[in-house]
């Protein structure tokens, strides 16, 4: 209630009530009081759905919708409480520099001496929050006395028959005709509105945080918060309804102060308003606008009124000093919390406590000089309407904040105060922001702005916290939503995108796979790095996925921007993982239809059985669709969805980011495990550096689906590929090399293709050169399965056993079949593994297609499906 009651009380009341009327008075309180009232239910259901730490209204708008509204609103909650401490302190101001002029005691102006009062004023207030909780309470329960005694010597003046030195200045007591004259408005000067005068107003209603933002204080928080708000509401309401009315039905607008302005009994002279009907004639005053009493030009209306004038003084300097103390206080440990949760640079130095009560010196320091440079501007009525703004847009988050946290549905939202409801909140949000411009629209745009820059700070940097935030809530109920209603829509070849599952086991041993994914799937399609656990690990638990390892690797992800899921799981091999992993990843259409495997570099040294199982997750993966395909050992079938496949060749040359120097890695996609000192953020790829006008090469030798052309499409259109230039070839004849150039340019410009070039290979049937025929040879040398030199039955038992016991090996029947495959293997898309061709021989045929090459390299087999459409429907 201290909180509440202000300078405004006793000081613009009744001016506002000559202005406004009774009427208009009455609906401007109850205005600010249905604003108050709702965000107190607000704040009621905020504070009692969990225990409520220091910070008040940063900390419940924060843990209910995250820092990045949390931190915003807090800055701005910190200043508009600084502000109301310079605005009662004015008023304690204004009121002394009054008696100082009525007392002929001017120090320098009438300006200057609220500047000088106010400073020594706040200095002193400051002085008494450093002594502790302790001392500002007692201070407060004698305020609290002295504004008992104000309130009743006050009501009982009203009633005590006025005296002519009273009746000169407009005081009557209760009369039927200063009533009626007083219920409608008379504006008067450039602030005579009816917003205007809300403004003003509206800051003797602000206090209701006073309890929340001391919530660290209370022993009980959650049950005091409500009960000491709304009771302290509806008490300062009947106080503000009561003084109003019985101010306009006592006290004139107008008046001289000037005893022989009284009318003898029988005047019959030319007048005809309500003081004339009293025997007093101001018209003169009137019609000058001179007037120097009545409520329209007197702020010390409620001193004339009361029984006992200098108890009103008293009044207005507990109610001011003791709103000021408040707010002094308040400021100080609502930015004592923001500071704590490291949201922004630079403020944790203001965050410090001190003593047993971790008391916030240097942030009251921080509050003083603010309410210090606002005390300097001296003037009421340029001050209220800035706070009227501040606190209207901290009511408007706190409002939305209870309704954001009721509409998610969000199980841990379970307040023990019921006597609230979403869309009062909702109302409450609203009008607030309506009522923040209506009052003054440039404070009101540069709050918002303000909010926007602090807001997209803390959106930019993403503070480490978790608070269970309801725009958590909200983000998993919309994703649910979106995700369940995309399930029903059937896929159209204008929204295919190619949805990766990336084998890259743990994601900081492949980041160059990483990046390059990351780069045509970012803010496109789905990316899920998908983590086959082999082995069990050391940071692994008993089911052998370990969730701070998640974590670790999640964070890993973020760290370099790449939008991905990271999914672990079990498998005894490699090909029962990605076919366990590309069944099981994804929700509803979000479902991989894509395989990305790095090429296994190490395949020549590795176990041969590693080398089958990779070649066989590969052919499951080009042959499934989704009424299941065929194994190529047994026969069985499998359901797949993933029907893509991309095979990524990468010089395992990378750059350290501190250092600037570079590093191997011998096999950044194998098996092989990379060193301890290469797993961390410093590891910079060549698909995190602005790429300028390279080339990327597209070798188009079969139509299937447009993938092919897709993803280098996908990849100019990131900032780093932009100025990149694509290639592509195609296999023609020396004929009709021209012919075909432009139906191919005819083609790709109809696809709406960026393309910069076609170039038609014309030598695809000439034979490969000796040394690198020599070359693949020798690769597949030692997987040779020497049959010429088996002789008889039992030599035909012992190689199908050989067979059977390692598929991998190469006979002389198969070299044979497949040696003019060879001879065209430079120009093919990615070749699919034939159930007769042993994964040693593919795996040597894909190695040729990439040798001697020093850029990336990626080899992509579409299913037929097609991919781009130049049709609109």
């Amino acid at each position: 209630m201290l909180n509440i009651w202000g300078v405004i009380l006793f000081l613009r009341l009744s001016w506002i009530t000559s202005q406004a009327g009774i009427i208009l008075t009455w609906v401007i309180i109850f205005m600010s009081v249905l604003v108050t009232s709702v965000t107190c239910l607000s704040v009621s259901a905020i504070s009692t759905n969990g225990k409520v730490s220091s910070g008040g209204a940063y900390f419940m708008i924060s843990r209910t919708l995250g820092p990045e509204m949390g931190g915003p609103i807090g800055v701005v909650f910190s200043f508009a409480n600084a502000l109301g401490c310079a605005l009662n302190t004015v008023g304690f101001a204004e009121t002394v520099r009054d008696l100082l002029i009525e007392y002929n005691s001017v120090m320098v102006d009438s300006i200057n001496d609220v500047r000088i009062i106010g400073t020594i004023t706040v200095t002193s207030l400051l002085l008494i929050s450093l002594a502790g909780m302790e001392w500002e309470s007692k201070t407060q329960i004698l305020f609290f006395l002295v504004l008992m005694v104000t309130f009743a010597n006050y009501f009982v003046g009203t009633v005590i028959p006025a005296t002519p030195e009273e009746q000169a200045m407009g005081f009557f007591n209760y009369r039927a005709d200063i009533f009626v004259e007083n219920l409608f408005p008379d504006w008067r000067g450039a602030e005579g509105n009816f917003f205007q005068m809300f403004a003003i107003f509206f800051p003797s209603a602000i206090g209701i945080l006073a309890g929340a933002n001391i919530s660290g204080d209370l022993r009980d928080p959650e049950t005091a918060i409500p009960k000491g708000t709304l009771m302290a509401i509806f008490g300062t309401t009947m106080s503000y309804l009561l003084i109003s009315v019985t101010a306009g039905a006592c006290v004139l607008r107008d008046a001289s102060g000037n005893l022989n302005d009284s009318l003898p009994l029988n005047y019959s002279g030319p007048c005809d308003d309500v003081a004339c009907k009293l025997g007093w004639n101001f018209t003169k005053c009137e019609q000058s606008q001179t007037c120097p009493f009545g409520m329209s030009n007197s702020f010390q209306v409620l001193s004339l009124v009361s029984a006992f004038g200098p108890l009103i003084t008293a009044g207005v300097f507990a109610a001011s000093l003791s709103s000021a103390l408040a707010f002094l206080v308040s400021a100080p440990k609502v930015f004592q919390c923001l500071c704590k949760d490291n949201i922004y640079p630079y403020i944790g130095f203001f965050g410090k406590g001190y003593g047993k009560n971790n008391e916030p010196l240097r942030a009251y320091i921080l509050c003083y000089l603010i309410a210090l440079a606002f005390i300097l501007i001296a003037q009421l009525n340029v001050i209220a309407p800035l706070i009227s703004n501040f606190f209207l847009c901290s009511y408007a988050l706190i409002n939305f904040s209870c309704f954001h946290a009721s509409i998610t549905n969000s199980p841990g939202w379970r307040p023990s105060f019921k006597y609230y409801s979403k869309w009062t909140a909702l109302f409450g949000s609203v009008i607030s922001v309506v009522l923040m411009f209506l009052l003054t629209w440039w404070a009101a745009l540069i709050t918002f702005g303000i909010i926007i820059f602090l807001f997209g700070y803390v959106t930019y940097k993403k503070p480490e916290v978790n608070w269970g935030s309801s725009v958590q809530a909200g983000t998993y109920n919309m994703a649910l939503s979106y995700s369940v209603s995309l399930a029903g829509v059937e896929d159209h070849v204008k929204n295919f995108r190619p949805q990766c599952l990336v084998l890259t086991g743990p994601p900081n041993l492949r980041p160059a796979l990483v990046d390059f994914v990351g780069s045509f799937t970012k803010n496109v399609s789905l990316m899920i790095c998908g983590d086959i656990l082999m082995v069990s690990r050391p940071d692994d638990d008993e089911s052998g996925i370990s969730q701070r390892n998640t974590d670790k690797l999640v964070k890993w992800l973020n760290c370099r921007k790449v939008r991905s899921f990271y999914t672990p799981f079990k498998g005894d091999n490699l090909r029962e993982g990605a076919r366990h992993l590309m069944q099981a990843s994804g929700l509803g259409k979000m479902k991989p239809n894509t395989l990305v495997l790095g090429f296994k570099t190490n395949w020549k040294e590795c176990p041969p059985g590693s080398v089958e199982d990779y070649v066989n997750t590969a052919d499951e993966a080009i042959e499934s669709d989704h009424s299941g395909s065929s194994d190529r050992e047994s026969g069985k079938e499998t359901s797949e969805s993933v029907q893509n496949l991309l095979i990524f060749f990468y010089s395992p040359m990378f750059i350290c980011q501190s250092c600037g120097h570079p590093f191997f890695i011998s096999s950044p996609f194998s098996d092989v495990d990379i060193p301890n000192h290469t797993i961390n953020n410093d590891i910079r790829t060549v698909f995190q550096t602005k790429q300028g006008k390279k080339t990327i090469d597209v070798y188009w030798i079969s139509d299937d689906g447009g993938l092919t052309l897709l993803v280098p499409y996908l990849l100019t259109r990131r900032k780093r590929w932009r100025k990149s230039k694509v290639r592509v070839f195609i296999i023609g004849q020396q004929q009709t090399m021209e012919e075909e150039r432009k139906e191919m340019l005819v083609l790709l410009r109809r696809f709406r293709l960026d393309v910069g070039d076609v170039i038609v290979m014309t030598d695809s049937q000439r034979p490969p050169f000796p040394k690198n025929l020599k070359r693949f040879e020798d690769s597949v040398a030692a997987f040779r399965l020497r049959e010429g030199q088996q002789q008889g039955d039992g030599s035909v038992q012992q190689q199908q056993q050989q067979r059977t016991e390692g598929p991998w090996k190469i006979s002389d029947k198969q070299m044979d079949a497949l040696r003019l495959k060879v001879r065209v293997c430079y120009y093919l898309s990615l070749p699919v593994p034939q159930s007769d061709c042993p994964s040693s021989l593919y795996m040597a045929w894909l190695d040729t297609l990439s040798c001697g090459l020093h850029c990336p390299v990626l080899l992509i087999r579409g299913n037929q499906q097609n991919v781009l459409t130049f049709y609109c429907q």
